[in-house]
């Protein structure tokens, strides 16, 4: 398995080939969704993007840890933690294309031929 990330100019670049837009507006549009995305995670609200996923936040309490080094009790705090869900949809996808590079066919998804370009969708 290859060790590949999508950066945000990718996604601001796939914007630019699909949609047409500026390189910069491109670049705005892509910050404007992953602040509108963040803000909302922040305010502890859930995002459902359609065939996609879904993100929330949730609230994990207090526990006892143990630090595998020493084996030493320590607390571990409250705190909050991002859950991601993939949908069926996204599952699907992902399960197909791993069938298809283990039978030795070439995926859309791996070679960038999908309707959509890396990271963005078509929005059904």
């Amino acid at each position: 398995m290859s060790e590949r990330t999508v950066t945000r100019s990718q996604l601001s670049e796939a914007v630019y080939q699909e949609v047409g837009l500026s390189r910069n507006e491109s670049a705005d549009l892509v910050e404007a969704v992953l602040e509108e995305i963040s803000s909302t995670l922040v305010k502890g609200e859930s995002v459902k993007i359609s065939s996609f996923g879904s993100f929330s936040v949730r609230q994990k309490g207090q526990r006892v840890g143990r630090n595998p080094k020493t084996g030493e009790e320590v607390p571990i705090l409250p705190r909050r933690v991002l859950v991601f869900r993939a949908s069926h949809v996204l599952k699907n996808r992902i399960n197909d294309a791993k069938a298809r590079s283990e039978s030795g066919a070439k995926s859309p998804l791996l070679s960038g031929a999908s309707s959509g370009g890396p990271g963005v969708g078509s929005g059904s």
